[in-house]
């Protein structure tokens, strides 16, 4: 295989491994808790509890904003945290919590 076609692999690979939030899910939103002030919500949120700061369709209303916490912002999708279904999120971030509880 010539470096070009491998070059292009690897281009296909990266762009293709991006992850996306999936559309509607907001599991990062209820299922951990968040220690941090959310707007709304000073003293933080409890897991399995909606953030306030969900619209109907589970998006973040403060998404890009400076009120939105660095624990939000930083959270990144991945296959791994989302899985396949909705619900893979919520198991994944369900047993996050629970592992990570004090």
């Amino acid at each position: 295989m010539s470096i070009e076609l491998l070059r292009i692999d690897a281009i296909e690979l990266i762009t293709h491994s991006a992850f996306a939030c999936r559309t509607e899910c907001g599991a990062c939103c209820i299922a951990p808790s968040i220690s941090s002030p959310i707007p709304d919500m000073p003293l933080g949120k409890p897991a399995g509890v909606r953030c306030v700061q969900l619209n109907d369709l589970n998006q973040c209303q403060i998404f890009g904003l400076a009120s939105r916490p660095l624990v939000c912002s930083s959270l990144m999708p991945s296959l791994e945290m989302c899985g396949h279904v909705h619900a893979d999120a919520f198991d994944y971030l369900e047993h996050l919590e629970t592992a990570t509880c004090p």
